[in-house]
């Protein structure tokens, strides 16, 4: 792992460890049934492709888009990957950090505390998510030897088996047809990367403005990692509310201008979710025979949650407003590809400029108006 390693604000290496180390075990399955899975979730993510394209009409007939490896990996692959896109992503604020060091209180006691600390609270968010990740196209994703990425070190699809065999088993639905309909929801982000060159870009760099807009102090950042950790880790009294009322750890850096980044950045997101559920529904009655059954359990466990404990830590790390993306995301898709039909849904990946707002994923038929009647009048 030293090819993602390194000292200074956060010892990545002491994350993996740590989160490897706490992460629960997966679902007991025997040696020869593992291989089943991931050779069928290979398989799988190939059929994938093609339903997908055949779905979107997003790449054209005869066009080859950009290759990505998909990689069916366990829960400490999820963490090794996700560690080096993390690392690779936040590298400027955490260098902009880094500097504040020596400077101030914060600073002061940051010294103290030292990246030893920090990767341990990092690790340990981090084995609290990799229990719970079914698939993710990394878009952000460095290459190193154990995963490979695209050719131009960006781009790469993860499928996170034992978590697939864990909720397929909880859900009590066909096994095949679920770990199918995943790898349609995942490919579907792959496409949408692959087939749209801007896109990559655009995302990093409204990521990077929002991360060059904060001006935090690193010790407010590293109170909220420790108050997530210590709440995983049984260490906060239940019920107990930090002066920030909850807030997740993007919500505690709200400045006006990041403010309305993080506004576009909810809105593509919500788009590009929403996007998928569209799309791993609208190929599922062709493919995927248990797909009614399978979206109607999925719902139930999603609106359920799960423990008071679990609901505050989707809370803190802003897991919450994920769940709304799929749900309003996909109300746009649907609302408009009714309306215009899904190659005038397709406009939307003209350019940044046809991106919907976060007003418009609420109100479809303003996006409709805007880049629609606006092109043909």
């Amino acid at each position: 792992m030293t090819s993602i390693g390194g000292a200074g604000m956060v010892d990545w290496n002491l994350a993996v460890a740590t989160a490897t180390r706490l992460v629960r075990p997966g679902p007991e399955i025997s040696r020869e049934e593992a291989r089943e899975v991931v050779a069928e979730l290979r398989r799988h993510a190939k059929a994938a492709e093609e339903h997908v394209r055949s779905f979107t009409r997003m790449i054209p007939e005869g066009t080859e888009p950009e290759d990505t490896p998909v990689l069916v990996v366990d829960r400490a692959g999820w963490i090794k990957a996700n560690v080096a896109g993390f690392r690779e992503l936040l590298r400027p604020l955490l260098e902009k950090m880094e500097e504040r060091r020596g400077g101030g209180t914060g600073g002061a006691v940051l010294g103290a505390v030292g990246s030893k600390v920090t990767g341990v609270e990092v690790g340990m968010l981090l084995s609290f998510l990799a229990s719970r990740v079914l698939g993710q196209y990394e878009t952000f994703a460095p290459a190193t030897r154990e995963l490979p990425a695209s050719a131009d070190g960006g781009g790469r699809l993860l499928l996170v088996a034992p978590n697939i065999v864990h909720v397929e088993r909880e859900l009590e639905v066909d096994p095949h047809d679920f770990r199918l309909w995943v790898a349609l929801h995942e490919e579907t982000h792959r496409t949408q990367f692959t087939a749209v060159p801007w896109l990559r870009d655009h995302l990093q760099g409204e990521i990077q403005s929002f991360l060059d807009e904060t001006d935090v102090d690193p010790m407010t950042v590293l109170e909220r990692l420790r108050e997530a950790a210590q709440s995983l880790a049984g260490g906060r009294p239940e019920g107990e509310e930090g002066e920030d009322g909850g807030r997740s750890l993007v919500e505690i850096v709200q400045t006006p201008a990041q403010r309305e980044i993080l506004s576009r950045l909810t809105a593509v997101m919500s788009l590009l979710e929403g996007h998928a559920d569209y799309v791993m529904d609208g190929v599922g009655p062709e493919v995927v025979s248990s797909v009614g059954e399978i979206r109607e359990k999925f719902q139930q466990r999603r609106a359920r949650g799960a423990s008071r404990l679990d609901q505050a830590l989707r809370k803190l790390l802003g897991l919450d407003a994920k769940l709304r993306q799929y749900r309003d995301g996909e109300r746009f898709v649907r609302a408009v590809v009714d309306e215009v039909g899904m190659d005038g849904f397709n406009r939307v990946w003209t350019s940044p400029n046809t991106l919907p707002t976060k007003a418009e994923i609420a109100k479809p038929e303003d996006w409709i108006a805007r880049v629609h009647r606006k092109a043909e009048s």
